[in-house]
């Protein structure tokens, strides 16, 4: 589990593709030991396990079923890519709780300037604009956003000065493909009350049995 919260950027040094999907090398040299073999290490938004360190690269396997679901199979050798570890116990939660299954790919329409900040503006398929609340999460390419509006096609979140020097997306341009994970807690209460809904009237007592009462 993460946080959303960029602790560094890293720079792919490799990309080859397997049998299996891809060997995705990134060099990360600041995590030290939280990016040791075995580690989970959230690329992009995307949960891979570290299968190998060598000095500062990190080598991840990403299997097909991720390059298909996800921006990954598109980094070319040094590209710049988020990177958070996993949330440990006693760890700041500073964003909000992001899994690394990343939900599908989104489209930058636009990212322009609204006063102190910036407004980004994101088209996504129907099936995640659903799960997107205003005043809610999102994590987009790994980092935790609140969403400030949504329309028909997309959502927008205001961006402060810090998260695009410090993230990747100070150097995203419309047209750029990102990875979009929306709230897991949301996604839940979404299943619960279609569930409620399929088998009757949602009551105070069905929402107790789910959990969400």
């Amino acid at each position: 589990m993460f946080t959303g919260i960029i602790r560094t950027l890293g720079r792919v040094t490799q990309v080859a593709r397997t049998a299996e999907g891809a060997r995705l090398g990134v060099e990360l040299a600041t995590l030290g030991d939280e990016a040791a073999y075995r580690e989970s290490i959230c690329v992009n938004g995307a949960c891979l396990t570290v299968a190998e360190r060598a000095g500062a690269e990190c080598l991840f396997d990403v299997v097909d079923e991720t390059l298909s679901r996800t921006t990954l199979g598109a980094l070319q050798v040094g590209d710049r890519v988020n990177i958070e570890p996993a949330l440990r116990v006693g760890d700041p939660l500073g964003g909000h709780f992001v899994l690394g299954h990343v939900d599908g790919i989104g489209t930058i329409e636009n990212m322009r300037q609204s006063g102190g900040s910036s407004e980004l503006i994101v088209r996504v398929p129907p099936t995640i604009l659903e799960e997107v609340v205003p005043k809610g999460s999102v994590a987009v390419d790994g980092i935790s956003l609140t969403v400030a509006a949504t329309a028909d096609q997309s959502f927008a979140c205001a961006i402060v000065p810090t998260t695009l020097d410090e993230t990747t997306l100070g150097s995203r341009r419309p047209g750029d493909k990102v990875n979009v994970e929306t709230d897991i807690l949301g996604k839940h209460v979404l299943r619960a009350l279609r569930g409620s809904a399929e088998a009757g009237s949602i009551t105070l007592d069905k929402l107790r049995r789910a959990g969400f009462a």
